[in-house]
């Protein structure tokens, strides 16, 4: 069985289009269809407001494009509703509060958890249809429980206020944001993907030319999740994906060091100088972690302390970053500026007397 995953936020109107396409497509085989987090206003006030108002502010009109990037939020809305009338989706249509949907993720993550695809789709379909026809805050935890009961998933407003919910939603959108997704609805299978709310057609093929998914092991996923993550420049995102790698895993050079690059990205240099110091205990011949240690010391001011490391690291490899950033540091240490050596300078009363 393969599996569709709809990545997708309950705001955008072309999801509830997606929705509907998706459910006209003729697969042929046995499809999974589950729904996954995406907020293209993460911003959104916990109280809702006006969506007219919210088109007003720059702010929120930036993020509201993320629903089709192509298209300015006005014009957005009225090709969305023109496309949402030929589906079928009513006279009356159309989003008319800015909500934070972060608790309705919450809900549709727990409708999986506890009752599996189909449960999962009839509550999407109950909160798409109270935000875009009936008019309802689906930011609100009161209403979202009915919602949920609605669809037959009672127990939702001691879940939300407990927080149940909130760290599978959290890793999903990081894992979106490190497999590509960047827009409402994104279609994923196994490898393949294709964005908007696309005919029919276009997602028979989808499911019929995808190979299945591969299940790596937990381990193995979160730590590509986590490199992919740096490389978009989201540190605090991989250190939370390395969270349980760290608590399971700790041990482990591949997770240690991409928590030192995490702790380097996000400036918690002290974090990173531990680590790569205990990392380097171990394999001293890491010519990538001497480099970082080093690095990690010139961010800290720390020069002179930074020298022996980047001189280790490109008598091992001198590949030009490493070159580059020795001949750097060596040159502030030449020059005196280094703030460390200064300070242990004057300290010690060994500074020039005038």
């Amino acid at each position: 069985m393969k599996r569709i995953e709809v990545w997708a936020d309950m705001v955008c109107g072309w999801a509830h289009i997606g929705k509907r396409r998706l459910e006209k497509a003729e697969f042929g085989e046995d499809v999974e269809i589950v729904w996954r987090p995406f907020q293209i206003d993460p911003m959104a006030p916990a109280q809702a407001e006006s969506l007219e108002k919210a088109l007003r502010d720059p702010i929120a009109d930036g993020a509201l494009r993320a629903c089709h990037p192509d298209l300015a939020p006005q014009e957005n809305r009225a090709r969305a509703a023109a496309d949402a009338a030929e589906e079928g989706l009513g006279p009356r249509w159309g989003g008319v509060l800015r909500p934070n949907t972060f608790d309705a993720h919450r809900v549709i993550a727990l409708a999986y958890e506890r009752g599996g695809s189909a449960l999962q789709n009839a509550v999407v379909e109950r909160i798409l249809q109270a935000h875009f026809v009936d008019g309802s805050d689906i930011g609100d935890r009161a209403t979202l429980a009915a919602l949920a009961a609605e669809a037959g998933l009672d127990g939702m407003a001691g879940a939300l206020d407990a927080g149940e919910g909130t760290r599978e939603v959290r890793s999903q959108i990081l894992r979106g944001k490190a497999i590509g997704v960047a827009t409402s609805p994104t279609f994923v299978v196994g490898e393949a993907a294709v964005a908007g709310a696309q005919p029919p057609a276009i997602l028979e093929d989808l499911v019929r030319r995808a190979a299945p998914g591969r299940d790596l092991p937990d381990e193995v996923r979160l730590l590509r999740q986590a490199e992919s993550l740096l490389d978009l420049r989201d540190p605090l995102g991989a250190l939370e994906t390395l969270e349980p790698l760290m608590a399971g895993h700790g041990d482990d050079p591949s997770v240690r060091l991409l928590a030192a690059r995490a702790y380097f990205g996000s400036a918690q240099l002290g974090r990173a100088r531990e680590t790569l110091e205990s990392l380097l205990e171990r394999a001293p011949g890491d010519h990538y972690a001497r480099f970082l240690l080093g690095r990690t010391l010139e961010r800290s001011n720390r020069h002179a302390e930074a020298l022996p490391h980047l001189r280790l690291a490109v008598a091992m490899s001198p590949e030009p970053d490493y070159t580059h950033t020795l001949h750097r540091v060596e040159g502030r240490v030449a020059s005196g500026v280094d703030p460390q050596r200064n300070r242990f300078v004057r300290q010690a009363g060994l500074g020039r007397s005038t």
